[in-house]
């Protein structure tokens, strides 16, 4: 069941991401469902009434948000991360950790996951000071990289393409937006433009796999100048 969670999230992300309000609030409805679901399942074999879940978030929300439902104040977005982390380790029945990142949940996607252990990454004071050595080093790296490849040595080129993309998410991070909505964003602007070149190919009843480099490039070209018009 919770692939299923995890599919009608990403469909409602695709959604949102393609600012697309009718399928949205479909999607919404969908991931409300499965949540909705997976709680009946819980409740019906008298595990976790439904009760409690809602007891619980209301109860961690008023808890985590002492600036809103009680006297605290906060005066920085650095002071309200800090206020954050400081009630979330009080939280756990076992506060001690051998890490700062041991927060990090290890099944998450790896997008989500590099940036999550670099936002905290750098609450713990380890950080670049300007983008402009974020960039140094993807720079770096994209070497590194290209030595592993000239080397034939696979492993340390997928390691060093690693590298590459950890470091995006962080020029990412520093540019002020999310890497994950970047990166939908671009494989959406290459669907279009693919589906329109294959739209073309069909009209000319050409097929991809036998046009030359430069016939493909042509195809391509004029795909791009459609969809960007």
């Amino acid at each position: 069941m919770w692939k299923c969670l995890v599919e009608e999230v990403y469909e409602l992300q695709d959604a949102i991401v393609n600012d697309d309000l009718d399928n949205t609030c479909e999607e919404m409805g969908d991931v409300l469902f499965q949540i909705l679901f997976i709680m009946a399942i819980f409740h019906d074999a008298k595990q976790i009434p439904i009760s409690r879940v809602v007891d619980t978030v209301v109860e961690k929300m008023i808890r985590r948000h002492p600036h809103v439902y009680g006297s605290a104040v906060v005066e920085t977005e650095n002071d309200l991360l800090e206020q954050w982390e400081q009630i979330k380790t009080r939280e756990k029945k076992n506060p001690v950790k051998s890490s700062a990142l041991d927060a990090v949940p290890g099944g998450m996607p790896g997008l989500l996951r590099a940036l999550k252990v670099s936002k905290i990454a750098v609450r713990q004071g380890f950080e670049w000071e300007n983008i402009h050595q974020v960039l140094d080093t993807v720079k770096k790296e994209i070497a590194e990289f290209e030595e592993a490849v000239e080397k034939e040595d696979a492993d340390g080129a997928m390691l060093e393409l690693g590298d590459i993309l950890f470091s995006l998410v962080n020029v990412a991070r520093f540019a002020g937006f999310h890497p994950e909505t970047a990166l939908s964003r671009s494989t959406a602007k290459f669907e279009g433009r693919f589906r329109l070149m294959e739209a073309e190919l069909a009209q000319k009843n050409c097929s991809l796999q036998v046009l030359s480099a430069d016939e493909k490039e042509a195809f391509w070209a004029r795909a791009k100048h459609r969809y960007d018009k």
